[in-house]
């Protein structure tokens, strides 16, 4: 992938409160009904997608060492294949932290690994084959966000068309289904106001919610016939590039009904709410326009939604991916895929955000996961298995890096090529302490 060819994509497609449990560490962007841990990381857990002809080729849940005292820190120390290449993207915890969900967004396959067992060494605990029957014609498992004693999944497309409308599918923690919401559309709003021009295009990618408002959010992206089609020939299929999302929804979080459908052009991606007791927003980044949203709560008490800053250029397609909201909500870092950097911005005043800081982290870089303190940043490199880069710059590692307040300091790197493991994608942090 180059410029020229996200530039082409971009243009055709445009109350409560739960408290944290302080034990270890752990990423800042998870679900407030988990126990959240706030000290030192002690392993990473990376979902990475197996590779034809690279070691046994299949996708794997793959464990690295943090602990600081470690003999073996910063080494791969285990890998747990599941079975097959099943496009392995993204993963979260239950509620209680005990299973790790992880899904793949070709087959529909859905992996519980046991992490509390022994954290150093997960193992597959239930693997749920029923994802699209369940749900009644969702594909795409994305998402995994921990409700109590449930699991809310997003999805990125249907068994219709395979295309780009989707549903939220929940089952509850013992992997058994409970229902079924579809993403309103224009045909169908299910109760929920279009605003600002915005027209529902029923399309999902991640999920994230304000407890104390009792607000959910979702964003959109594409579905199965883009994501899984080869970049170069999706560029030249006119209809498939047209096929990306440009909407927000706003939903009733206990209840899971739509309220309000915002349009936020160019796929929104990440949600990513703060953490302040009085901070009644949350951060979007919009792949193909480049731009930094906020979902917002005005003075009336209603939610709205506007772009507040560029990254980088928007002219040159940096194409952001993931983000990742600091603990004190000071610092939002957002990564950009196609020209491999990760920025940092002062988000300190949510309305007008500023670049502070940038650093090349590879050829390409995706997730990005940070420690409770701030003071540790570990990044990914893997989008998805037909989009990623070719040849040389085609590079898939964990990084890891000190952040002093000034720099980053690379104090490891894992090669996933060189090791033959495959591609590195998302990241979450795992700690022993927290079962003890």
């Amino acid at each position: 992938m180059n410029r020229r060819e996200f530039g082409a994509l971009a243009t055709s497609a445009l109350a409560l409160g739960v408290m944290p449990f302080r034990a270890s560490a752990d990423e800042t962007c998870q679900s407030p009904y988990m126990p959240m841990i706030t000290g030192h990381e002690e392993y990473v857990y990376i979902w990475t997608l197996g590779v034809e002809g690279m070691g046994d080729e299949q996708d794997k849940m793959v464990t690295v060492d943090l602990r600081p005292d470690s003999a073996t820190r910063g080494q791969v120390i285990h890998t747990l294949s599941v079975g097959g290449r099943n496009e392995a993207h993204h993963a979260g915890f239950n509620s209680d932290r005990r299973y790790l969900w992880a899904g793949g967004l070709d087959t529909n396959r859905i992996f519980i690994f046991d992490v509390h067992s022994n954290p150093a060494e997960p193992r597959l605990h239930k693997t749920i084959d029923t994802f699209v029957k369940d749900s009644g014609g969702c594909v795409g498992p994305h998402t995994f966000f921990a409700l109590p004693g449930r699991m809310m999944i997003t999805g990125l497309s249907n068994d219709d068309d395979h295309g780009g409308r989707t549903a939220l599918v929940e089952y509850n923690d013992e992997g058994e289904y409970v229902a079924t919401y579809w993403m309103p559309t224009a045909d169908d709003m299910q109760g929920a106001v279009a605003v600002d021009g915005a027209v529902a295009d029923g399309y999902g990618y991640d999920i994230r919610a304000l407890i104390r408002k009792n607000i959910m959010l979702t964003s959109s992206f594409t579905g199965w016939s883009n994501y899984m089609m080869d970049f170069g020939q999706m560029l030249q299929d006119q209809e498939a590039m047209k096929r990306f999302g440009g909407t927000m929804v706003q939903w009733d979080l206990h209840t899971r009904q739509p309220k309000k459908v915002f349009s936020v052009p160019g796929a929104p991606l990440e949600v990513r709410f703060p953490w302040g007791p009085n901070a009644n927003y949350a951060f979007t980044s919009a792949a193909l326009t480049s731009k930094l949203w906020l979902i917002y709560e005005d003075d009336a008490g209603e939610w709205q939604a506007k772009a507040v800053a560029d990254i980088g250029n928007p002219e040159d397609i940096p194409l952001p991916v993931d983000i990742s909201l600091s603990a004190d909500d000071q610092t939002l870092w957002v990564n950009t895929f196609l020209d491999g950097k990760t920025r940092l911005f002062d988000v300190s005043d949510p309305h007008n955000p500023k670049q502070v800081y940038e650093k090349q982290i590879a050829s390409q870089v995706n997730m990005v996961s940070q420690s409770w303190d701030g003071k540790r940043v570990y990044f990914t490199s893997s989008l998805l298995g037909n989009w990623d880069k070719k040849g040389a710059d085609d590079q898939q590692y964990l990084k890891a890096y000190d952040w002093n307040g000034t720099e980053l300091v690379e104090t490891f790197q894992i090669d996933f090529y060189e090791a033959q493991l495959g591609r590195a994608h998302l990241m979450l942090f795992g700690s022993a302490a927290l079962y003890s």
